[in-house]
């Protein structure tokens, strides 16, 4: 069922993406390894976990307008709160003038979730 697939899309993008954050974070002379980005990305992905509730419950209720705002807001902090707390572990791997370009797939990274649960 679509269940079954939401979940190998999920479990994917997030091997995938921990490959990409740890490549560009080598790349840039940073000492992360594959494991540790895994971690990191893993842990900090539990606050997209608790809008992707809130937005089921959202879309349960169904008031409209209202609960798309809703929706988008629960996402937004989530994706704040788990860009902020990736960024700052990742960031003590990586030289203070490429931190933003180690950060940068992050943020991608948390997007194409967020998307993911909006759209499911």
């Amino acid at each position: 069922g679509q269940a079954s697939l939401v979940f190998a899309a999920v479990f994917c993008a997030v091997w995938f993406g921990s490959a990409v954050v740890t490549i560009n974070a080598q790349l840039l002379g940073g000492t992360i390894s594959f494991f540790q980005s895994v971690c990191v990305l893993g842990y900090c992905v539990f606050p997209m976990m608790v809008a992707a509730i809130a937005v089921d419950l959202f879309k349960l209720i169904n008031l409209g307008v209202f609960s798309t705002i809703c929706e988008i807001a629960a996402l937004a902090a989530a994706f704040l709160w788990s860009t902020r707390a990736s960024s700052v572990f990742i960031g003590q791997y990586i030289q203070a003038s490429r931190r933003v370009l180690a950060v940068f797939p992050v943020l991608f990274f948390y997007t194409f979730l967020a998307w993911m649960i909006l759209l499911f």
